[in-house]
């Protein structure tokens, strides 16, 4: 999910109460909600579709979520004891205990794979031990419903806590709101996968959450490859009668699978992370050049996202699907 989502987590679960139990409660729960986002410092070092392969791995795994608060609580207890000896702490900052700090930052940074999970972009839960991805199919990256119900009981929780009211219970409300606002979505997800095409035999249905209308899915279907080498896309809306639609500008593929082609480029970095991330891989042909893309992502208004490009070489396209 995005960093404005876990921050409001973090805000919530502190306005439900958790930040009475130490001083810089507050920063711990939110810090700690974004912090496994640490990893967005390798694009500093990666190129290209690299990224792709490193994200959302080895700092949202076990090992992460033990060390990230570790340091989080270090960094926030030091913090404390510098604005002591120089006379500068705060005097209404309550007394900071650090295995609450641990606790707070550790609570704070479990949030941020279990919303990252809920999305189509995956996680690797249990990075170094296993490289498997994880999806949840269920929240768009971005839910501008979740901003709305989480910031506004975060504003609601502090203007009733300045005017000495029960200001934990807004926030627990808004909670248990958006709790139930998942599983809503969860269980939408899952009838949008129940469906069947009426030519093509697939091996598995993916419900892609579409922005603002959280009640409708994209759902992508991947072909078993012994039929068609590709993918098809169908509109599910429980409040319409759906169909199956292909996106405008539709690629035309080549018989030839994305795994076929990566093949033939062991020693390209580029394409073995795209394959690594990749979960409906297909391969479009441009001028003589062979975009290997992930049908998550397919936006034919911006081609360039989440793709590889190679040379086609003697792979020909005698065999392209009309």
């Amino acid at each position: 999910m995005d960093n404005l989502t876990h921050s409001l987590v973090g805000a919530l679960l502190g306005q439900a109460g958790l930040k009475k139990k130490t001083g810089l409660a507050m920063p711990a729960l939110i810090v700690g909600a974004n912090l496994p986002d640490v990893d967005a410092a390798c694009f500093f070092w990666l190129e290209g579709a690299e990224h792709l392969g490193f994200r959302r791995g080895i700092t949202h795994g076990p090992p992460a979520m033990v060390l990230l608060p570790l340091i989080l609580a270090g960094l926030l207890y030091g913090f404390d004891r510098w604005q002591a000896s120089r006379g500068k702490r705060p005097e209404d900052r309550l007394p900071v205990n650090f295995k609450w700090l641990f606790l707070l930052s550790f609570i704070g940074c479990l949030t941020h794979p279990a919303l990252d999970w809920l999305n189509v972009y995956g996680i690797r839960l249990l990075e170094p031990f296993s490289s498997q991805w994880f999806y949840g199919d269920t929240l768009f990256i971005i839910d501008v419903w979740l901003w709305a119900l989480m910031g506004l009981a975060t504003w609601f929780s502090l203007r009733r806590e300045k005017r000495g009211g029960d200001w934990k219970r807004p926030a627990r409300v808004a909670i248990a709101v958006a709790l139930a606002y998942i599983g809503v979505n969860g269980f939408i997800s899952d009838r949008a996968t129940q469906i069947d095409h009426p030519v093509y035999a697939f091996d598995e249905n993916i419900a892609s959450p579409v922005p603002l209308a959280f009640w409708k899915r994209e759902v992508i279907v991947p072909s078993n490859r012994e039929i068609f080498n590709g993918w098809a896309m169908r509109i599910y809306d429980p409040f319409a009668q759906d169909r199956w639609t292909q996106p405008d500008d539709f690629p035309v593929e080549p018989c030839l699978s994305a795994s076929e082609i990566a093949a033939r480029y062991p020693d390209n970095s580029q394409l073995a992370a795209f394959m690594k991330w990749s979960r409906v891989p297909f391969v479009e042909v441009r001028d003589g050049k062979a975009i290997l893309r992930d049908a998550r992502f397919y936006d034919p208004r911006a081609r360039d996202n989440f793709s590889v490009t190679v040379p086609l070489g003697d792979m020909g396209t005698d065999c392209i699907l009309e």
